[in-house]
């Protein structure tokens, strides 16, 4: 099957050097060619360039005309929790009346919350359920989406869970990666056995979704309040030991050690990050870790926002991912992670598109695949509008400016 994108405004995005991630001063590098075409065979990107130099378009299955707007690769979503069941817009009237994402929590909120409904919700209706989430972000322009467990906390919903992932990365066409979450906060049954619970992850949970091949990744919450240093550490090595790779939760609410823990045994990424000091920086160069910042949640819960800029001047990547789940980040669309990482994170546009394409790919161990405009890669693109420059995708944040989705090759209804 051969496509043919025409009348390309501007191509953004273009990479030709083999990178897999970009770091520093190439944060701020966007590959661009203006007035130019893009072909599509057997949904990898074949080839560009500029449209005077346009093959025939007698010689392509289908033929779709940018009339003017952006061609960029589609979003990365490097940390996301949809699959869930129903909602907390209880605890979204609490937060309102003053109560801390900390306060729930103590209260046996939170993250518990979402393991009793989704313990009370069949694996059907939690796939249609999740699968209309995932239909939804695709729409606005994800094309590759990392979906935690952690809602289950117990072996069989944990399993139940990540069922229901398997299902949807074989019915969608964009790609998804799981990540077992069992440590997201201690099940209700061992409340006050903490030990006890880490041995569970680690001797039950962790064999049990190994036998079932259903997770490419582990993550801990290393957190204030959740589970410390010694604990991830604990996880993650279990998790290795099954051919999982980490991906921690770590300095969402307190500096946590959870970075440092993180680099230490190899994780892709360590994500959060809201707060964080000169050390956290100094563990993270020279690593393979990406360090991802999730200003949805920042924006949600009225948190600090991560030191993106302080990070780039140190010579380090940065990421940027939705953290969609129901609690603190109800939301999954990446243009909106994007414009928020340049009106509250003040990067630039061409950093955050970076932060949310090729990095975010790389945080999902992909970005050889995703994430740019790269002759090979699988042709994961988004359509605009005609715009006035990329800067007007996150300045206007709320006009409807993605005119098309592609997933593959093929346009996503």
């Amino acid at each position: 099957m051969r496509h043919l994108i025409k009348n390309i405004g501007t191509i953004a995005g273009i990479l030709e050097d083999g990178s897999l991630r970009k770091e520093g001063a190439a944060m701020d590098a966007v590959g661009t060619l203006e007035n130019a075409y893009l072909a599509i065979e057997d949904g990898l990107i074949a080839t560009y360039g500029p449209s005077d130099e346009m093959p025939e378009e007698n010689g392509f299955d289908t033929v779709t005309d940018a009339v003017g707007g952006f061609l960029l690769p589609s979003f990365c979503d490097s940390h996301s929790h949809v699959v869930y069941a129903g909602s907390r817009d209880g605890e979204f009237l609490d937060k309102i009346n003053g109560l801390s994402y900390e306060d729930i929590a103590r209260r046996g909120g939170g993250i518990l919350n979402s393991a009793d409904l989704l313990h009370n919700t069949s694996e059907e209706e939690l796939y249609r359920q999740s699968l209309e989430r995932v239909r939804e972000v695709m729409r606005m322009g994800t094309g590759a989406l990392e979906i935690k467990s952690g809602y289950g906390l117990t072996t069989g919903d944990e399993l139940k869970m990540l069922r229901v992932i398997k299902r949807i990365k074989e019915t969608v066409p964009v790609i998804i990666k799981a990540t077992f979450l069992g440590a997201h906060d201690v099940g209700r049954a061992y409340r006050g056995r903490q030990a006890d619970y880490v041995k569970l992850v680690c001797s039950e949970m962790i064999p049990a979704v190994a036998a079932e091949g259903l997770a490419e990744f582990v993550d801990v919450f290393c957190d204030q309040g959740f589970f410390t240093v010694e604990e991830t550490a604990a996880i993650m090595e279990a998790g290795a030991r099954y051919g999982m790779r980490p991906k921690i939760h770590a300095n969402e609410l307190a500096v946590s050690g959870g970075v440092q823990v993180g680099v230490s045994h190899n994780a892709l990424s360590v994500d959060h990050l809201e707060r964080t000091t000169q050390a956290e920086i100094e563990a993270l160069k020279g690593s393979g870790t990406m360090p991802t910042m999730l200003p949805g949640a920042s924006f949600f819960l009225g948190m600090p926002y991560g030191a993106a800029k302080d990070f780039i001047r140190e010579g380090l990547g940065v990421a940027l991912a939705s953290d969609y789940n129901p609690g603190s980040s109800p939301s999954g669309n990446m243009r909106f992670v994007m414009a928020l990482g340049c009106i509250k994170m003040k990067l630039t546009p061409n950093q955050a598109l970076n932060a949310c394409t090729l990095n975010t790919a790389y945080a999902m161990g992909i970005s050889d695949t995703v994430g740019s405009i790269t002759k090979g890669k699988k042709a994961n693109l988004i359509i605009t509008a005609p715009m006035p420059s990329l800067a007007y995708l996150p300045y206007s944040y709320q006009t409807p400016l993605i005119r098309k989705v592609i997933a593959g090759g093929k346009a996503i209804d």
